[in-house]
């Protein structure tokens, strides 16, 4: 039995995630009733990572900045742009792709007890106000934007403190970085039982009807994965970036397509951040702020089924109006939060550019919830992978204009 679990440890952590995907995935289709407690790993695995990512993100980031010595660079510029840029870009694909292959919908589900913005400055207002939130309640809604603003401000004041001090705050951030790994070392068992719970309940019969637009979802979602994103990373480190797009997809996207989270995926990225040798200064910033605003698949979500709505009413839309949603659609992906389903709320939001009834937009929700299950998966793999790979690239293309040697 030692044996057996020694050799367990000894693989490689995603090909322990592949056994328990097929496991979950062959006892959801035959004994779906008999092995139903197993549900309880993945309720298990996604709450202790959405527990331990707001206190992690706030001491690692409050370390950071406290120990950042002035004249130090980072890359926080650089990363924030390609953010920036790959969410507008995929917006803008997603828009391209939709109007080689216009879909319509058969609309009639109607999304309960959800409340979409009422407009950008809605959506602005809400990331302005949750800059100011209590830290306290940051912590516990798990508000990254409001823990980031607080991290950074008390890592500011505390640049002047006692060694001593700053030395218990990376000790309590070492601290809890090993509790994320000690979680982490638990997502075979938690995907297993995510997937088991995904298939079970809700099956795949049910997307049938909507197997053209998820085929513009997905295929839209793998373009700025494999094409656009690779572009985008030699245009910047001058190297094959392909090993670097596998190893983020392999390492962060597996994980982050079961929990459905940006935010309860950072430890992970956090992890893999520290196995590519990254900055930490750098990352323990970039992470975090990623899952809140580099939001490339949210930007494709809401383009495509914005679109979808509008064929569906035979509303013409021309060249200057497809850009400009390409733009909210971005502005609104950044507004999206980091949980299950964030960008569908904004639909409405963009479905109004164009004039579409709010109780119309509700419905085209409605589709998206329908689709999510896979929809949801491939947005968030792509979002938090994305966070890692544009952190990389940035500390790479740095590295190369020193000249030095990048090794993936």
């Amino acid at each position: 039995m030692r044996n057996l679990i020694n050799k367990w440890n000894q693989m490689s952590l995603v090909k322990r995630i592949i056994i328990g995907l097929i496991i979950g995935i062959i006892l959801a289709v035959t004994i779906p009733d008999t092995a139903k407690p197993i549900v309880i790993f993945g309720s298990l695995f996604v709450g202790a990572l959405k527990a331990v990512a707001p206190i992690l993100v706030f001491f690692l980031v409050t370390s950071a900045i406290s120990q950042h010595k002035s004249g130090q660079q980072t890359n926080m510029k650089s990363i924030l742009v390609l953010y920036l840029l790959g969410t507008f870009l995929a917006g803008l694909i997603a828009v391209v792709a939709s109007f080689i292959f216009p879909i319509t919908l058969t609309l009639g589900a109607v999304a309960e007890n959800v409340t979409p913005p009422g407009g950008v400055v809605d959506v602005l207002k809400a990331l302005l106000l949750n800059i100011v939130d209590n830290p306290v309640k940051a912590l516990f809604n798990a508000n990254y934007i409001g823990i980031l603003s607080w991290a950074i401000l008390l890592g500011i004041a505390l640049k002047n403190a006692q060694q001593t001090t700053k030395i218990m705050i990376v000790n309590v951030s070492d601290a809890l970085s090993q509790i994320v790994k000690w979680v982490i070392n638990f997502a075979p068992l938690g995907i297993m039982g995510l997937v088991f719970d995904a298939i079970a309940t809700q099956g795949l019969s049910a997307l049938l009807s909507y197997g053209q637009l998820l085929a513009i979802l997905v295929g839209c979602m793998v373009f700025v994965a494999l094409v656009l994103n690779p572009i985008i990373a030699f245009v910047c480190m001058r190297k094959n970036p392909y090993p670097l797009v596998f190893k983020c997809l392999k390492n962060s996207g597996i994980t982050a397509f079961f929990t459905r989270s940006s935010a309860a995926n950072i430890p992970v990225n956090m992890k893999l951040c520290e196995e590519l040798e990254l900055d930490k200064d750098t990352y323990s910033v970039s992470i975090p702020l990623g899952a809140t605003i580099n939001m490339a698949g949210a930007a494709v979500t809401i383009s495509v089924l914005t679109l979808a709505a509008v064929n569906t009413l035979g509303i013409h839309v021309d060249i200057g109006m497809a850009i400009i949603l390409s733009v909210l659609s971005a502005i609104s992906a950044c507004g999206a939060s980091g949980v299950a389903g964030g960008s569908l709320l904004l639909i409405p939001l963009a479905c109004s550019l164009f004039g579409i009834p709010n109780d119309v937009a509700m419905q085209v929700v409605g589709v998206g919830f329908v689709v999510g299950v896979i929809q949801d998966s491939c947005e968030t793999a792509l979002n938090s992978s994305t966070d890692v790979l544009f952190t990389a690239v940035a500390e790479f293309a740095k590295r190369r204009k020193e000249e030095k040697k990048i090794e993936i």
